[in-house]
């Protein structure tokens, strides 16, 4: 499913083109000078679309806090534009981070280490660690250098709705509680992206994404996962990385995620949409292309194949909001375990969902 990232609107942030390949990097100075003087401005990474603002400026944390209606003991990730930015943001650097950082830097990985008295509490949710990311887009880290190195930026949209993967989204959510949105086109990822945690003896995954266990072990040897990974609300954890606590990634009709054998999944979603059907009401199906004929009834919507995991990754957001904009009040997906981000991918869903799944 191609997610439709044109059309007109009515536009309250100012909206910068650029590409990618090469940025202008006239646009981009303006830009990071907005940022390092106060501003917020979202911009695009591999992963999601990003809200920046000034890392080490406490007041930066709580304007952006306040745009996306984020609870503030949820960390924010510090982007940097150079490994060697990392420094000064920590009072450690583990040997263990030195290689999964040499092996996945610039790329869709977050390390979370403690803190220097450099970085203020306010974007830390009042943790003693810190989360950085070296982010792989010529955009970001153009912005990043020209408003001062240091950009805290979690996904660009309002707190608990689907991540942007293109700027449209960005302007749906935000548009008028932001000055500026950098826009560089879809991203090429669409999950944000892992997290491991380095501030205890054995390096541990907070929130999977497109690096996965097996490539983590096959640097790291021995890591484990946070157990409030496919947790929400009261029963998750303390948040020490974004999305481990709220619901996260959520439209705005109830969301059900359906896991067993696939011929029972689908049974079980044609009798519950056939129900609604009855009842007068229209509810939505996410399925993979194979199993699209299997449904008669519904508004339906294919994530992908399940031979391309990156297809779903890429499409998950973008068809959640989807969804929205038809106003379908009850959801069902199918579940996607694919071999490589089959976690992130259920990870995002099920926090999606609220943690409501049936099991056929």
């Amino acid at each position: 499913m191609e997610t439709d990232c044109s059309g007109p609107r009515k536009e309250k942030s100012r909206v910068l083109q650029l590409d990618e390949a090469c940025p202008d990097q006239e646009l981009l100075r303006e830009a990071g000078a907005y940022v390092k003087g106060g501003g917020l401005a979202a911009f695009p990474t591999e992963t999601v679309y990003g809200l920046g603002g000034n890392a080490l400026d406490p007041e930066a944390a709580k304007k952006i806090y306040a745009a996306k209606g984020r609870p503030s003991d949820n960390p924010l990730i510090i982007h940097i534009a150079s490994a060697e930015d990392i420094f000064p943001l920590v009072t450690e650097f583990p040997e263990s981070a030195r290689k999964l950082t040499e092996k996945f830097w610039p790329g869709p990985l977050t390390i979370i280490l403690p803190k220097s008295d450099l970085v203020p509490y306010e974007t830390t949710g009042g943790l003693d660690t810190v989360a950085v990311r070296f982010p792989d887009n010529r955009i970001a880290q153009g912005l990043i250098r020209f408003s001062g190195g240091y950009v805290a930026a979690p996904s660009a949209n309002r707190s608990g709705r689907p991540s942007p993967t293109c700027a449209e989204h960005v302007r749906e959510d935000l548009e008028d509680k932001i000055g500026m949105i950098l826009d560089g086109g879809p991203v090429r990822i669409g999950l944000e992206s892992t997290i491991v945690d380095f501030s205890e003896d054995i390096p541990v995954i907070l929130r999977p994404g497109y690096i996965g266990m097996d490539m983590l072990k096959e640097v790291l040897g021995e890591v484990r996962t946070d157990p409030g990974i496919l947790k929400t609300g009261k029963d998750a954890p303390r948040p020490k990385a974004p999305g481990m606590r709220y619901r996260h990634y959520a439209p705005r009709g109830e969301l059900t995620i359906l896991e067993g054998e696939q011929e029972d999944v689908r049974r079980e979603i044609r009798r519950l949409v056939r129900e609604h059907a009855e009842a007068g009401e229209t509810a939505g199906i996410i399925c993979c292309n194979e199993s699209r004929e299997a449904y008669p009834q519904g508004e339906v919507h294919c994530i992908g194949s399940r031979d391309d995991e990156n297809e779903i990754a890429r499409n998950l957001y973008g068809i959640l909001r989807a969804f929205d904009a038809s106003g379908v009040g009850r959801i069902y997906s199918e579940s996607f375990f694919t071999p490589g981000m089959g976690q992130a991918i259920m990870n995002r869903l099920i926090k999606a969902a609220g943690g409501r799944i049936i099991r056929c």
